[in-house]
């Protein structure tokens, strides 16, 4: 008969793909019949809104919309004028464990954008996301813990208790920010908004109960032709607060929360003197809430009454090895033809993050553009990309796994600087370095057959543990109990027997 074994369960998710990937799209466009002609493309700049997330048998499917701005100067007028251009895209990332059953967590980023004119009424434009994919597809195990009460008695058991670090929970909550904003009074009022940028970022974060409460800000930065004809900028932030459900997790929990945009709307509000822009915001908080829980698994098992047939099983786990963030400031001088009278607006496009090691160094490598609106020594205006790279080294063991992402935090300055343009900003690492290993434990313990008899054993073995020989070892070896040994030699704790030579008293 079966012994009955008591089991523990580990209810939670598993890491079945993580991407980063580009996807390039290009469209042809008439220009408006309201529009003037163009003369010259100064910028390209969007952004990128999340459209459907699918998880089916192998892969992951992805719909998403660029928003663009393309900025020119007119034909035989003065300034700069503007043209909408929408793109859809789609994508699929295969896996061979994705599932209809996974959570998909995405986040996007505009990492090119640029347009050419083909003639005067025509353009080409193409743009270039970034896409960093995860799929979590849940994990239902179940491991031994201990024999059961009732059958205790009949079986010394080996239970051990290890550290794992397990993603508990993959939740997501859809969420709307909307306001007015006001243009500042000491400039011109608004004739037209010629561009505006709508970018995350993520506060505090904090689970109270089975809740998540995050805080965060939605940054805006627009760019208006005034009544004056003049070119201006301004910005504001909408701060938000939200709260998602979360279960099965505890309140020292760690929350890596991914905000993606699914809908953004900026325009003049008219009749109000051109000083009030509506802004909308459609955006999806994803959260992978993972945290490290001390699990006791049944190792190993016999009995002194008779001999017992065991079955083991292996489960891969995650240990986490070190968890952080680390920032580089940047401070640059970039080389660009011509000289820069007044920066417009600049902003920072990241790309992937690329990782190679050298022995127990890890280095994290940020790629990106630097975008930059400026007016020359004429006044006219121009826009410049600027390639970017920065690294992180990381002191990291070989053979480990790291999630990294990395993000531009705080604001992008760039001022004119003898020969071109100086450029600070700050980019934050966020890292967790994995160890991955299998755990084994029992599985099935049922009474097997008897050995033939070899005659008989001495009753008294003296004996001394070899190297990294516990008592367990010798106890299951020569059919008695760690108590009987430990008792037999007057030991408080195992650690006491290492180097001293043991009575191992055999049951008879």
């Amino acid at each position: 008969m079966e012994y009955e074994l008591e089991k523990t369960r580990l209810d939670g998710f598993e890491m079945v793909l993580d991407a980063s990937l580009t996807r390039e799209e290009t469209l042809e466009m008439i220009v408006p019949d309201a529009c003037p002609d163009i003369l010259r493309v100064v910028e390209t700049d969007g952004r990128v809104l999340i459209g459907r997330r699918e998880a089916v048998a192998g892969r992951v499917e992805l719909t998403g919309t660029f928003q663009l701005c393309v900025l020119y100067v007119p034909d035989g007028e003065s300034g700069i004028r503007h043209l909408d251009v929408t793109i859809p895209f789609s994508c699929d990332v295969d896996g061979k464990d994705i599932g209809p059953e996974c959570q998909v967590v995405v986040s996007a980023g505009l990492c090119k954008a640029d347009t050419r004119a083909v003639n005067p009424r025509k353009i080409l434009a193409r743009a270039e996301v970034i896409l960093r994919v995860a799929a979590y597809t849940p994990r239902d195990q179940v491991i031994t813990a201990r024999v059961a009460p009732l059958m205790a008695e009949q079986v010394e058991q080996l239970t051990q208790e290890q550290e794992i670090y397990l993603t508990a929970c993959v939740q997501e909550k859809p969420f709307t920010c909307s306001d007015e904003i006001s243009l500042p009074s000491g400039k011109p009022a608004c004739a037209e908004l010629l561009k505006s940028r709508v970018t995350m970022s993520r506060g505090e974060s904090k689970i109270i109960g089975s809740k998540l409460i995050f805080k965060g800000g939605v940054e805006l930065s627009f760019l208006y032709r005034g009544e004056d004809g003049g070119i201006y900028s301004s910005g504001a932030e909408l701060p938000f607060s939200q709260i998602m459900e979360v279960t099965g997790v505890g309140e020292e929990a760690e929350c890596e929360l991914t905000l993606a945009l699914t809908g953004a709307m900026c325009s003049l509000s008219y009749g109000d003197d051109g000083r009030t822009v509506s802004v909308t915001v459609d955006a999806l908080a994803q959260a992978v809430i993972r945290e490290s829980r001390i699990v006791s698994t049944l190792a190993d098992a016999y009995s002194i009454k008779e001999p017992l047939d065991c079955e083991w099983e292996h489960y891969p786990m995650d240990s986490r090895l070190d968890r952080g963030v680390r920032s580089q400031n940047v401070r640059e001088i970039y080389e660009i033809p011509g000289s820069v009278q007044e920066v417009l607006t600049c902003n920072l496009a990241l790309g992937a993050v690329v990782q190679s090691r050298e022995g127990s160094q890890l280095t994290l490598l940020a790629q990106g553009e630097l975008r930059v609106l400026y007016t020359g020594e004429a006044g006219e205006p121009y826009g410049i990309c600027i390639p970017v790279e920065v690294t992180c080294p990381l002191e990291l063991e070989e053979g480990c796994v790291c999630l990294c992402r990395c993000e531009n935090v705080g604001d992008v300055y760039a001022s004119p600087a003898p020969g071109g343009l100086e450029a600070r900003f700050t980019l934050d690492f966020r890292y967790c370095a994995l160890t991955r290993w299998e755990l084994t434990a029992l599985s099935a313990l049922y009474p097997g057959e008897a050995s033939e008899d070899t005659g008989e054993q001495p009753s008294l073995v003296l004996r001394m543990l070899e190297r990294e020989e516990r008592l367990w070892d010798v106890a299951k070896g020569c059919g008695t109990t760690v108590a009987d040994i430990m008792g037999a030699n007057q030991l408080e704790e195992e650690g006491q027997a290492r180097g001293r030579l043991l009575l191992i008293p055999r049951k008879r």
